[in-house]
């Protein structure tokens, strides 16, 4: 799926991309490299993207950092989790590259 995504991304214009195996890995990342805004996906292995997306939201120097969630996880309260945790948008697989361009730039907007 990253590698899905990352080919989206630079379809659609995002050539700079770094990329995360899991959550843990995103917040070693976070930590030593500046990054502008996050994507996510639900489902990973060791740490979710809402449990990344919490510990982001809770850390002062990342608090108002754009997250995106993509995910399969369509269902009503799966959404309102994402929402509640601060996610600025969200996506539910399947979707073309001009949604996730809608979408980011929708964040970037109101970010």
């Amino acid at each position: 799926m990253r590698r899905i995504l990352c080919n989206a991304l630079n379809a659609i214009g995002y050539s700079e991309l770094l990329e995360a195996a899991d959550g843990c890995e995103a917040l070693l990342k976070l930590n030593v490299v500046p990054i502008d805004f996050v994507i996510t996906d639900w489902i990973m292995p060791n740490m979710n993207g809402l449990t990344l997306t919490k510990t982001i939201r809770s850390h002062p120097a990342f608090r108002e950092l754009p997250v995106l969630m993509i995910t399969t996880r369509g269902m009503q309260e799966d959404v309102i989790a994402a929402l509640y945790a601060r996610v600025n948008s969200y996506i539910v697989k399947p979707f073309s590259p001009g949604t996730l361009r809608e979408k980011i730039d929708m964040v970037l907007k109101t970010a």
